[in-house]
């Protein structure tokens, strides 16, 4: 993988462990310690003015930086205190650090907090492992404005779930890469600003410790290219099943299909025919020849069974798709069909659940959604796209990526239906499930940031052109 694309690369917690563990047989742990104090010391200089600050260290790893920074800190003529919720392991790295601190220390409780106007919070980083509660849960709650080093102390580095207590702060600094805590909720909201720092980790020791975990954004894929020599076929053709009763469901899954850039799109509607043809633009073919007809056209690889569906309707069609070895985007009825029965889902190649669909037909996911969404991906051997503020690309081969590139204007009906469409034309133009979906659910969301601050569903299709152009130039620039 090219070096931008493995930016991307998310370690969780237990990971970012080993990574350090790698990178210490070429840079010293007390090195990369004074790197990550010193990058703290910046971001807080470029992020308030000179102020009274406050230090609150813990007795690990993540203590140990906060002594950097508040030592740094110190030198640059800022008034710093530090509090030490214990003292670091004797002669590990951290009481090394905290040896070079010879400025003011100040008890760990909440009356000294009051005194500050800054607290910096160095007491438990990404790999906390137990809830935040009682005296250091009231600290940190006293804090007037907070800045993290890491994560906030009670955010779950590997879920961004609260453990107990967390605090919100202004502005988190961690280092080499984020972590899936920093992307996913609620962990991305009290993260606030988040500064990824390099502070020497070799690339190779990310690589050598088997992450599957990536951010989602264009360089992890590339859209397919469209050439002179493109044509509406090798475009890709996308066949959407339409119901008797929900027409609009897909009609917004076409216009997703369209706008992304399927050469050509179908609705297969049966009886409903006349229904669909009076409110369909033109280049939208509505077909009412039976199913079993439809799929004697091998250039009809991909369809989308579920927007506007009835249980009944996807009962009817879901299995002759599968049947027939064709790509299925399931989404919407899809998930009444198999609701507490998963295994109805097998054969999809995609399946796009939001949270509630999710719960219905796998259980209630819990605090680590992404454990979750990879072991539906393994049960039903199809991507699963858990829909939401932070949706979440699993395939079944354990790869995840976490998109936060989106808008809370995704939260509007229809929404769900332009996805299954955008999915369908990235699996019609040659793109593999997985990234294909990932490349769709970030076309969506950077389709509804041009949309503007109240778009309705309608309006997402139209600004997916340039959602696609913006991610053809990102991902070239990033493979270049």
């Amino acid at each position: 993988m090219n070096d931008a694309a493995y930016r991307l690369l998310l370690p969780d917690p237990a990971q970012m462990g080993r990574v350090d563990a790698l990178a210490a047989r070429v840079v010293p742990i007390r090195t990369l310690m004074e790197h990550a104090g010193r990058a703290v010391e910046r971001a807080v200089r470029r992020h308030v003015r000179p102020c009274r600050v406050l230090v609150l260290c813990g007795p690990g790893n993540n203590g140990g930086d906060g002594y950097v920074a508040a030592r740094r800190l110190a030198q640059a003529g800022w008034p710093v205190s530090v509090a030490a919720l214990a003292p670091p392991r004797p002669a590990g790295d951290a009481a090394a650090a905290a040896a070079l601190w010879s400025g003011p220390v100040v008890p760990f409780d909440v009356a000294q907090v009051g005194r500050f106007d800054l607290v910096i919070d160095a007491v438990f980083g990404a790999g906390l492992s137990r809830a935040v509660e009682g005296e250091v849960a009231d600290v940190l709650r006293a804090a007037r404005r907070l800045i993290a080093i890491d994560m906030p102390t009670g955010v779950d580095g590997a879920t961004g779930a609260v453990r107990g207590y967390a605090p919100a702060a202004e502005l988190t600094v961690t280092f080499c890469r984020p972590r899936p805590g920093h992307l996913l909720l609620p962990g991305r909201e009290l993260c606030g600003r988040c500064e990824v720092a390099d502070i020497g980790i070799p690339e190779n020791a990310v690589g050598q410790v088997g992450v599957r975990t990536w951010r989602n954004a264009p360089g992890l894929w590339q859209v397919p290219h469209c050439g002179v020599e493109s044509y509406k076929y090798s475009r890709g053709v996308v066949s959407i099943c339409g119901g008797a009763q929900m027409p609009g469901a897909a009609r917004l899954s076409a216009a997703g299909a369209r706008g992304s850039g399927a050469g050509l799109v179908r609705l297969a509607v049966g009886g409903a025919a006349d229904l669909y043809r009076m409110q369909v633009p033109a280049g939208l073919i509505v077909d009412a020849a039976p199913l079993t007809d439809l799929l004697a056209d091998a250039r009809r690889r991909v369809w989308v069974c579920g927007p506007g569906l009835t249980v009944e309707e996807v009962g009817s069609v879901f299995p002759v798709l599968v049947e027939a070895g064709r790509q299925v985007v399931a989404d919407a009825g899809a998930f009444s069909m198999a609701a507490g029965r998963p295994g109805l889902l097998r054969g999809a190649a995609v399946v796009t659940p939001h949270a509630g669909e999710f719960a219905r037909v796998f259980g209630h996911p819990g605090d680590d959604r992404l454990a979750a969404a990879r072991a539906a991906a393994v049960l039903i051997d199809a991507v699963v796209v858990m829909k939401g503020p932070d949706t979440i690309i699993a395939a079944p081969d354990g790869r995840v990526a976490i998109n936060d590139h989106a808008t809370p204007a995704l939260g509007t009906a229809g929404s769900g239906d332009t996805l299954s469409g955008i999915i369908a034309a990235m699996l019609a133009a040659g793109m593999p499930a997985w990234e294909g979906a990932c490349a769709a659910v970030w076309l969506h969301g950077e389709a509804a940031m041009r949309a503007g601050p109240w778009p309705i569903a309608e309006q997402f299709d139209l600004h997916l052109g340039e959602a696609r152009a913006k991610a053809e130039a990102e991902g070239q620039k990033k493979h270049g």
